[in-house]
């Protein structure tokens, strides 16, 4: 089979630089352009010497147009705005989106929704292999408990992110209510402060903290009469996100037009 010729979007940032540099380690893949917002200082640069490999031809542009031709897909961890144009003419163009954006809001996901009816879209608030397991473990103990343990999630980010809670964090809190069937929305508890009274029997609690270089931690605590039990992921590298949206995109060539997430990608979803 053909590599799989993936765009990388935001190649400029952080995380596009990590996925620069897994793509060109990564057997069967290769870099079909490298995208960054049109009035970033970053254009013209070489991909390839941002992401501290040396020049590999592969220019930063504005214009995802230019380059869905020629390629299968876009690994997408950038801002919402940017998100949803490239959702739109991913659709157009009928390819793979992979999305690791967080902080997407409720109207944003229905115009995802809508744009997967013509693209493979795989997306989730976290793409690696320990976090999504982390999920899946947090949806089986919120199923076997019940509300006489109250569900707190702690998440702890680098002083430069800039939604809370984290995109990890609510897709731990959709596993655990998953778990307990009920809705997020209506039992999540944040930002407490101040005079707030007891704690709501059923809540979802968030705490989120940010400081330093911390590239991801995450708690899930069940707290019952007497007895607390703790699932923790703890992240070192942001090479584990990389490696996890490539096999998505892996995963998504082989399949049909539709809304995927890594539960999906890794057989997860019945766990």
């Amino acid at each position: 089979m053909a590599d799989l010729r993936l765009i990388v979007a935001g190649a400029g940032g952080r995380m596009g630089r990590t996925l620069v540099k897994a793509i060109s380690e990564t057997e069967g893949l290769a870099l079909a352009g490298a995208l960054e917002d049109g009035r970033s200082p970053l254009i013209g640069w070489d991909a390839g010497k941002l992401a501290g490999l040396g020049d590999n031809g592969v220019k930063l542009i504005g214009d995802p147009a230019r380059l869905l031709a020629d390629a299968d897909g876009i690994i997408d961890f950038t801002a919402p705005a940017a998100t949803l144009g490239y959702a739109a003419q991913v659709a157009q163009a009928g390819k793979v989106h992979i999305i690791g954006t967080t902080g997407l809001s409720a109207s944003d996901e229905v115009a995802i929704a809508e744009a997967a009816k013509t693209a493979v879209i795989v997306k989730s608030g976290n793409m690696s292999l320990g976090v999504n397991l982390l999920a899946a473990l947090t949806k089986r103990v919120a199923r076997t408990l019940d509300n006489s343990f109250d569900i707190e999630i702690v998440e702890m980010h680098h002083n430069q992110k800039v939604d809370a809670p984290s995109g990890t964090a609510l897709l731990l809190g959709e596993a655990a209510a998953e778990g307990r069937k009920v809705d997020l929305d209506k039992v999540s508890a944040r930002g407490r402060d101040g005079y707030t009274g007891v704690r709501k029997v059923g809540d979802i609690g968030f705490a989120s903290l940010r400081g330093g270089t911390v590239v991801g931690e995450h708690t899930v605590m069940f707290a019952g009469p007497a007895e607390r039990i703790e699932l923790v992921h703890k992240a070192e590298d942001r090479m584990i996100f990389a490696r996890g949206a490539l096999h998505a995109a892996m995963w998504a060539r082989r399949q049909k037009p539709g809304l995927y997430s890594m539960m999906d990608v890794l057989g997860l979803k019945d766990f």
